[in-house]
């Protein structure tokens, strides 16, 4: 476990050799990244080895009491602010904080990264900036992997703002093009308004505690050193940040327009590194979350509630492929922040590692279709699985899984978070969070017809399958999106399901609530049965439907008029107040408070500086008037 630093390191060291040396290596760096990424793959496995075989008597061991579970703190010294030992200095440590959550994270971004990395070989094959996606692509991971291993705040934010640097330079990798541009424009500042709130939640932490230590602010609470106060200000300050990077609303509008970067960057920012980082952050700071009344995680199941809901309807009715599976992920964000809010815990990090597979494959499913019909545009497409059944096969499982179809993955953890929302939470947030669950396999549905069923489209006669680089990765995720829901499961020995491995307090065995389970399981069945034949068999026709709804239809297809409202906001209150406060700036602090001294000392300058005029005669005149005035000033007093 000392070594889990390597497996960011790799790819740290390979971004810049790739931008360096790119063009004398095999595949212009892109071996090299690969071969990084595959790297932190292989250490991950020691570090669960290890850790499996780790005990409180292992070095740097212990059982966390907020947990419960085994936790494993390697830190170094990083840097001093003053004089060691005085009042007033800072010791920084930096390190690297391993347990279930740490472990769970690192298998996931690793093996997602490296399936993204192989994949891009053939779909940015030709690309006159293939090497510097490499790179950049390195970077990506390495500043997701770092945040997840930090063990202390400083480290963390570090990270947190590389991984936005890395995404802004994805995003907008086809910067020639103005919508790229403006896209990862959005994605940056958008994000940088929770990041704030991030910074102050993390400063105001180390000004009540005096450490930017994870486990020192983690102790604080549990002892109550930490105020109530600080704990709640502090948490709803970090959810802030998680809301911007894991699009929450409302910070969600930029992730549905970062699809102006290359598909295989959306099946990575999606499923493995930028919008996860949010819900970790969450999960990891838990403790702040759940102290004392745990007001914050109401706040959270409210944020995580509405945008699921919210985008779930916005996807049901987008045309863009890729935007349906942008929405998705937002919407099921909306669900791991939902289940953490209601001490979902287990059933949220069981859900982000199963919705990381399942959309990870989803994207490169759609990426495989785009990179063949060259279109986005799903009226365009229909009977792809007639020229594409391995990409059919393989968008279909990641469908069926987040649609919650059983056996696949996503059924099990979206039925974990559906007990724990039914078990802590209100009547109506388990009504909304069925009805999400509804729409999920509604849109999923929707995609999955009406891109791959249906009759061939003449000018899709000529598409193609997936070359073996792309096929191989799908293949591999599309194994994980079906049978990764049987870690929830006991198994016969010490493994008692994912809830006896990642939780928080203590652990629980696997358990079916059979009314849940059962509502579950018909909703999804209905929605692919309805879809099948609204989009398939068109034995049913939405047209009455849609007349009827015109209204509301035009509401959800402009998004609920978000970026209308942000762009409104800009143009009329922000730009307006922008332009007095630069006009009050130039004319009252500049040339009044400012200028205006220097000026007046100017003026009173020349005033005083007209009688120096250098001339004898001027002078002699001034003496001599002075003089006769001087003497009439003497005879009026004396007579």
């Amino acid at each position: 476990m000392e070594w889990a630093w390597l497996t960011p390191i790799f790819s740290f060291a390979a971004a810049p050799a790739v931008i360096l040396f790119g063009k004398y290596l095999p595949g212009k760096g892109a071996v090299l990244s690969i071969l990084a990424i595959g790297g932190g793959f292989t250490v991950f496995w020691f570090v669960l080895d290890s850790w499996l075989g780790a005990n409180t008597s292992t070095s740097g061991c212990f059982t966390s009491e907020n947990t419960g579970l085994l936790t494993c703190d390697y830190e170094r010294s990083w840097f001093n602010a003053g004089v060691v030992g005085a009042v007033g200095s800072l010791s920084l440590n930096w390190g690297i904080l391993i347990d279930p959550l740490t472990i769970a994270m690192l298998g996931l971004v690793t093996f997602v990264a490296l399936m993204v990395q192989v994949y891009s070989l053939a779909y940015m094959k030709g690309d006159p900036r293939f090497g510097w996606y490499f790179a950049v692509h390195s970077l990506f991971a390495a500043a997701m992997l770092t945040l997840v291993l930090a063990d202390n705040f400083l480290l963390l934010y570090v990270a947190w703002e590389l991984v936005g640097i890395c995404s802004y330079l994805l995003i907008g990798f086809w910067h020639e093009r103005p919508q790229a541009r403006e896209a990862a424009k959005k994605a940056f500042i958008v994000t940088r308004i929770g990041d704030v709130g991030l910074l102050i939640g993390i400063l105001l932490i180390w000004r009540d505690v005096g450490s930017f230590s994870l486990l020192d602010a983690f102790e604080a609470v549990r002892t109550g050193a930490m105020s109530e106060g600080v704990a709640t200000a502090s948490a709803i300050l970090l959810f802030l940040g998680a809301m911007g990077k894991s699009a929450q609303v409302p910070f969600h509008v930029w992730l549905p327009d970062a699809m102006e970067g290359p598909t295989p960057v959306s099946a990575l920012i999606h499923a493995a590194t930028m919008v996860v980082a949010g819900v970790y952050l969450v999960a990891r700071t838990f403790p702040l979350f759940e102290a004392y009344d745990a007001d914050p995680l109401m706040v959270v199941s409210i944020i995580g509630l509405v945008t699921a809901l919210g985008a779930a309807t916005i996807a049901l009715v987008a045309t863009d492929l890729k935007r349906i599976l942008a929405y998705s992920t937002i919407s099921h964000l909306g669900l791991m922040m939902l289940s953490l809010g209601a001490f979902g815990y287990t059933a949220a990090i069981f859900h982000m590692m199963a919705h990381g597979f399942s959309k990870a494959l989803l994207f490169l499913g759609a990426g495989s279709v785009l990179h063949s019909t060259e279109s986005q545009e799903t009226g365009e497409m229909g009977g792809l699985r007639k020229v594409m059944p391995l990409t059919a096969i393989v968008f279909s499982i990641g469908a069926l899984s987040l649609g919650g179809i059983p056996i696949f993955a996503g059924f099990w953890s979206k039925d974990e978070i559906l007990i724990a929302v039914n078990d802590h939470r209100n009547v109506t947030f388990i009504v909304l969070t069925l009805v999400t669950a509804l729409l999920s396999a509604l849109y999923m549905a929707r995609a999955m017809f009406l891109v791959f069923w249906g009759p061939l489209k003449d000018q899709n006669r000529h598409v193609h399958d997936a070359p073996p680089a792309m096929a191989l990765p799908m293949a591999l995720l599309g194994v994980l999106a079906l049978g990764f829901g049987l870690i929830s499961f006991n198994w016969p020995g010490s493994y008692g399901g994912i809830g006896t491995f990642v939780f928080f307090g203590h652990g629980e065995s696997f358990h079916f609530e059979v009314w849940l389970g059962v509502v579950s399981i018909v909703m999804a069945v209905a929605a692919f049965v309805g879809a099948y034949k609204v989009y398939v068999d068109r034995s049913i026709s939405l047209e009455g439907v849609r007349s009827r709804n015109s209204g509301l239809l035009k509401i959800v297809e402009n998004k609920y008029y978000f970026d209308e409202v942000y762009q409104w906001t800009i143009d009329r209150v922000v730009l307006v107040f922008s332009r007095f406060i630069a006009y009050f700036d130039r004319a009252f602090v500049n040339d009044i408070l400012v200028n205006g001294p220097a000026d007046a000392t100017r003026k009173f300058g020349i005033m005083i500086r007209v009688h120096v005029t250098g001339h004898v005669y001027s002078y002699t005149l001034a003496m001599a008037l002075g003089s006769v005035g001087l003497g009439i000033f003497v005879w009026l007093r004396v007579v």
